[in-house]
């Protein structure tokens, strides 16, 4: 089994997007990039530890590739904007891709340079692409958020039509 951690936004929807894909065997929301020795959700949400809201996806490369989540990520959030994604504010919520050795690292790079030389978006791409150093398991309430909290506004509004939309895109792509 291989692990990937991105950053793109709320840790909710990527995990909620993740989690049913052929090949992925968990998603765990956490935290990562900071230069705090501890992160709680509390501390990361004040924005002084540096840290970013990630999802540790671990997978089966026999079964999906370090490439295919890679295009997910890509689709799953703006990598265009700084520091946010919609109305989440702040560097917790940055877009960023913590390689996990020097092949994610090449892919990762090799990936975004041609999105970028496609110019799939009008803005630059902002993603960061930086080394794993440590990765801190969310709290436990935060796992599977979206589904043990369907009614919450912020799923209603914000992780439901991300989900849906990336179910419509990646369905043969679903377990």
């Amino acid at each position: 089994m291989n692990k990937a951690t991105f950053g793109a936004g709320c840790f909710w929807c990527i995990e909620a997007c993740f989690k049913d894909l052929k090949g992925v065997i968990s998603v765990l929301p956490g935290y990562a990039g900071g230069d705090s020795k501890r992160a709680t959700y509390e501390e990361v949400c004040k924005g002084d530890t540096g840290h970013a809201e990630v999802a540790q996806v671990t997978f089966n490369p026999e079964e999906i590739s370090f490439e295919e989540l890679l295009k997910m990520f890509w689709f799953v959030h703006d990598p265009t904007q700084l520091n946010r994604q919609g109305n989440d504010v702040g560097s917790q919520y940055r877009s960023v891709i913590f390689y996990h050795d020097e092949e994610q690292r090449l892919l990762s790079e090799t990936y975004k340079n041609r999105l970028e030389e496609n110019k799939v978006w009008d803005k630059a791409i902002v993603t960061e692409i930086t080394p794993l150093q440590e990765f801190y398991p969310a709290e436990n309430y935060h796992h599977n958020y979206f589904e043990n909290n369907p009614g919450n506004l912020y799923c209603q509004s914000v992780v439901r039509p991300k989900v849906e939309k990336f179910k419509e895109v990646f369905s043969q792509n679903l377990k």
